[in-house]
């Protein structure tokens, strides 16, 4: 596959970490071993999951928050479990997504300028509207959504690579043995319909491989990479077909460029450092800086510290540069929930990067909280309200509310009192540090 030399005007793309007051010091990186990137970005801020005593937590500082980070420093802490994943929402830098071990994905809305306070409770827990339980028959690695929102494909334990359907639960395509390894598998849409997966073959090598919904059978392509046992995390770049891949435990980043051509999976080059990778950020497009020529950004996690690596292709002109940068997807989202549900798929609302992201005002989060059983027929309901004396009825609802608010308090209590150990402990290894020292 590297013998193969085409032209790109990606291939020699120059790499840089930034300078060490650039970084992010003194993070106690989670050691959850767990197969996600860690660490999610965006223009505004930089979200890390951190080690944590009394359940998950994981902090949010914004990007030019660098150097030394105070272990007080406050902490999104909500999970009664290890927080395995977190993700910025596309349409509104100030709100994130957890998945937990404690089996709950979290919405949380970040303050403008960064939290000045711990935060405990969520915006809102999500509830599962479309459940996909029975088309999976082992752990499901990660899911992916296709460019419009109509499909999902999946990589599971199963070694299934699956293209779903969500509206519908309906399997669309599915290859078994995608990669025949036991080790992790990832797939992701990318913008031309196509899925790209990485995953271990039966010899345990690195492979990738690139495939089509409509006809599964083979993959487009299929590559190996090497002997390593860290598992690739794919990051793509729908705008130049750029795929980086940074595996768990490597010291490198290797990235590829897709093209309709033989052999369609392209190395262009790798970027190396001295330290392994515990996870890795990838800021959106519209974070870069086009005057720099930049193409991407990474956030590195190390043991102790996040390292920003700045990829950039070296132009002589000061003009903007419409090659590197063809209109890219915004942060106006182009469908609201309740048009996806009744069946509407869109494209992304792209935007020009010629003079460069300028952020607006976000909108406030809309949350519907709806009772799910609300929309379950209940058997006999006429009969039941007959039955049971109005006033009976409001005066159970009052006593279940006022239950209902005590037992919320003191849930707040404990999370509270977990948050407050939590900066407790921290300052007092402080203090052993010091004293060690």
């Amino acid at each position: 596959m590297r013998r193969v030399v085409r032209q790109s005007k990606f291939r020699h793309v120059f790499g840089q970490a930034v300078k060490n007051d650039q970084c992010y010091d003194d993070i106690r990186v989670s050691r959850v071993t767990w197969d996600s990137s860690f660490c999610a970005v965006n223009p505004r801020f930089v979200a890390i999951i951190i080690e944590a005593s009394g359940g998950g937590a994981f902090l949010v500082l914004p990007l030019h928050k660098t150097g030394r980070i105070d272990k007080s420093y406050p902490t999104v802490c909500g999970h009664t479990g290890p927080v395995l994943d977190i993700d910025w929402c596309p349409h509104n830098d100030q709100v994130i997504a957890s998945g937990s071990e404690d089996c709950t994905v979290m919405v949380w809305q970040i303050p403008e300028n960064g939290l000045t306070l711990s935060l405990t409770e969520p915006v809102v827990i999500l509830e599962a509207l479309i459940n996909l339980d029975d088309m999976h028959s082992d752990m499901i690695y990660n899911v992916s959504w296709n460019r419009n929102g109509s499909l999902i494909c999946t990589a599971s334990k199963d070694k299934k690579v699956r293209v779903i359907d969500p509206r519908k639960q309906e399997i669309v395509a599915e290859k078994e043995k995608a990669h025949e390894g036991a080790r992790p598998m990832r797939a992701i849409f990318l913008a031309d319909g196509n899925v790209f997966t990485t995953g271990f073959s039966r010899m345990s090598e690195r492979q990738l491989a690139l495939w089509n919904p409509k006809n599964m059978q083979e993959p487009i392509a299929l590559h190996e990479m090497d002997t390593s046992n860290g598992v690739l995390l794919p990051f793509y770049d729908p705008d130049t077909s750029i795929i980086y891949l940074c595996g768990k435990g490597d010291s490198s980043i290797r990235y590829f460029e897709i093209t309709d051509e033989s052999p369609y999976v392209h190395y262009l080059n790798t970027f190396s450092s001295k330290e392994p990778q515990r996870g890795m950020g990838y800021m959106p497009k519209r974070g870069l800086d086009v005057n720099k020529c930049e193409i991407a950004r990474f956030f590195k996690l190390h043991e102790r510290k996040c390292e920003p690596i700045i990829r950039t292709v070296p132009r002589k002109s000061d003009l903007f540069q419409d090659d590197l940068y063809p209109d890219t997807a915004g942060p106006e989202a182009a469908l609201e929930a309740e048009e996806w549900f009744e069946g509407k798929n869109a494209d992304p609302i792209l935007i020009s990067l010629k003079h460069g992201y300028i952020p607006g005002k976000n909108r406030d989060l809309k949350v519907v909280k709806k009772n799910i059983l609300d929309s379950k027929p209940t058997a006999n309901k006429k009969c039941d309200l007959i039955s049971i004396p109005k006033k009976t009825t409001d005066t159970a609802s009052v006593q279940n509310e006022a239950k209902l608010d005590e037992i919320l308090k003191e849930i707040k209590s404990i999370k509270d009192t977990i948050c407050n150990q939590d900066e407790r402990i921290s300052k007092l290894e402080q203090q052993m540090a010091k004293i060690a020292a």
